[in-house]
């Protein structure tokens, strides 16, 4: 199929399953656009880069900067602000609500005052404040899990097959080749292999969720068909994450499916204190094995990896040696800046990367040890938050767990904390925490900024409420 063709047959059967979608959540407020383009944008590549046709590196060209990306990203944050104030937001109570978040927040804009390059990293913080406030827009949604659901099914709807079109149609765009070894590597949508295995590890949890979510009614006609569109689009993402060989993503995903389960099942209703232990638990013993008693080779072995988990232990070593302050660290997002980039290139084992691959590590190189405790307060609130929506077997808090679970092992290799992510983007949905709405009434439409609420908010572990008159 010549490739104009089938770029035409995937954009009318997009428009086909976004019009006549049989998982279409009804009352969900058209402003859930504007955080599926943003998050759209950080999952694949800037805009620029896809006017441009060129995949490049994304931390290049937001530190050389590009007119198109501010101004997308500006009127997106514009936009994003402009909803919630017609919504009303609580700020106060939010901010209350998520104490641990803000400090970080906080600290990360402290930290541009010590940066090598405070107006780059200054730029960075306000560019980032973009996700808190896509998310925001779902989480205040009249109808928040419909809302998530929908934020997270139109991004697959868009991100997976754009990225088997890329790939198999125009190899220029959708793939990648070693400049060591020549290999063939796909990267779809994404700028590399590491950014599609992101996706596709999202897209598979988040179907494995709603499948299991909707099992119950899967004879009534519409479910049936939603579960069938969910079937194929698993299908392709665990299709897409092995042709992407991200053996990250596809461990995570299978923990994340785990974590699922379990959450859903009646043994976890009835030891649920038990439970809540378990996975922290869990996590401390692999960083023990892994870390404490130097198993980390082997446990990578287990699972298909390369035992030095391609290069990224001397990686590590390297920059745990480099000359920062590691109580503040250089700066948000300032360590992959000026003249330590261009030595960390000019060394074999750094040359070209511009991320730590590790999360905890990049946080500590940009906000130091303070930066890592107050990021760790973040996931212990978080949990904490989570853990209390448990009960809910129908509600978001399965997901939201799994999300979290995800976020602790996908960062011990791959950095997707804090800066501009799509597993922290992602991340934030469940970690976030908003604060109740006030009374909403009946008759508002469906329209840009608001939408009719059917049920109460509070029963899907959202942290809102909605009262009817």
């Amino acid at each position: 199929m010549p490739p104009i063709l089938a770029t035409a047959v995937w954009l009318i059967l997009l428009l086909l399953l976004l019009y006549y979608d049989p998982a279409k959540e009804p009352g969900v407020s058209v402003a859930i656009w504007m955080p599926v383009i943003w998050i759209f944008f950080v999952a694949s590549r800037l805009p620029s880069q896809w006017v441009g046709g060129q995949i490049g590196s994304a931390a290049e060209a937001f530190q050389e900067g590009n007119s198109l990306d501010r101004t997308v990203f500006l009127v997106l944050i514009v936009l994003a602000v402009g909803i919630l104030v017609s919504r009303s937001f609580r700020w106060g109570n939010f901010f209350a609500r998520n104490l641990m978040l803000t400090s970080l927040l906080l600290f990360a804009l402290v930290s541009v005052l010590w940066s090598d390059f405070p107006f780059i990293a200054f730029k960075r913080w306000f560019r980032d404040l973009g996700h808190y406030l896509a998310i925001l827009i779902a989480l205040s949604d009249p109808l928040p899990l419909e809302a998530v659901r929908t934020l997270l099914r139109r991004l697959s709807y868009l991100l997976i097959p754009l990225s088997i079109l890329l790939i198999k149609y125009y190899p220029l765009q959708g793939m990648q080749y070693s400049e060591w070894t020549g290999g063939a590597m796909a990267v779809g949508v994404g700028t590399s292999k590491n950014t599609l295995g992101a996706v596709c590890l999202v897209s598979g949890l988040f179907f494995f969720w709603d499948t299991l979510n909707r099992w119950s009614n899967r004879k009534e006609g519409r479910t049936k068909r939603a579960i069938i569109v969910n079937l194929a689009f698993f299908a392709m993402t665990v299709w897409l994450v092995n042709l992407a060989h991200s053996a990250t993503s596809g461990v995570c995903m299978l923990i994340g499916c785990l974590v699922v389960v379990a959450a859903r099942s009646k043994w976890t209703q009835r030891h649920s204190g038990f439970f809540k232990v378990l996975i922290p638990s869990s996590y401390c013993l692999y960083l023990i094995l892994a870390f404490g008693l130097d198993l980390s080779g082997q446990l990578a072995g287990m699972v298909g990896r390369d035992p030095t988990l391609t290069d990224r232990t001397a990686i590590w070593k390297i920059l745990l040696g480099m000359n920062i302050n590691p109580l503040i660290g250089t700066g948000y997002e300032s360590f992959w800046l000026g003249s330590r980039l261009d030595w960390l290139w000019q060394q074999k084992t750094t040359h070209g990367i511009n991320e730590a691959h590790n999360g905890y590590l990049e946080v500590y190189l940009n906000l130091g040890l303070i930066g890592v405790i107050v990021l760790v307060s973040f996931l212990i609130s978080s949990y904490r938050s989570i853990c209390k929506k448990l009960h809910t077997l129908s509600g978001f808090a399965s997901l939201g767990l799994a999300l979290w679970t995800v976020a602790l092992f996908y960062n011990m290799t791959e950095a997707a904390f804090i800066g501009f992510h799509f597993m922290w983007a992602i991340f934030l949905v469940a970690a976030i925490t908003v604060p109740e709405r006030a009374e909403v009434p009946v008759p508002i439409p469906a329209r840009f900024g608001r939408a009719q609420p059917t049920k109460p908010i509070a029963q899907f572990g959202l942290g809102a409420k909605v009262h009817r008159r």
